[in-house]
């Protein structure tokens, strides 16, 4: 008897996640859940991003409720200084992409998804600060047709993820 299954597998990129000062839990629970189905290695929660357990090592149950379970399938680490999370990041070899809407953002499709990235989303209000958008590799945006100007920062996570890892 031959196996017939397809045993050819997808060189799958390594993408990580920088949650840039996410306001809401319930858009980091789906962060989260998007991230696992997207096949994202570890996710960064930025000074005031919620993170999945509180100050006294407690799990979140608002957090647990969106992810369903992604806060325990995915590595996740809390950081205050996303400078040094950038700069180690790069020492790493990763590419640097920020989601934002800015004059030197090109189309989310253009990125070369050959290499490793670490995208940043910013926080849903003010963005991504142009401090640190000095820092990274590349800005991008995903075009709007309608009359608002931006998604909800979990829904463009969603787009972006699974437009990198194509």
């Amino acid at each position: 008897m031959t196996n017939n299954q397809d045993t050819t597998t997808k060189n799958v990129l390594e993408i990580r996640v920088i949650l840039d000062n996410i306001r809401s839990v319930h858009n980091v629970g789906s962060i989260f859940r998007t991230a696992d189905a997207a096949g994202v290695s570890k996710l960064y929660l930025v000074e005031t991003t919620p993170t999945p357990v509180d100050r006294f090592g407690r799990k979140r149950k608002d957090v647990a409720k969106v992810s369903l379970g992604a806060e325990d399938s995915i590595p996740w680490e809390h950081v205050v200084d996303i400078t040094k999370t950038i700069q180690a990041l790069k020492k790493e070899g990763f590419t640097i992409v920020a989601l934002e809407q800015d004059e030197k953002s090109v189309d989310y499709q253009s990125v070369n998804s050959k290499n490793k990235i670490a995208l940043i989303l910013g926080n849903e209000v003010g963005g991504i600060s142009k401090e640190i958008l000095k820092l990274v590799d590349v800005i991008i945006e995903i075009p709007m047709a309608g009359k608002k100007e931006s998604l909800n920062v979990s829904v463009a996570a969603g787009i972006a993820l699974f437009q990198l890892n194509r």
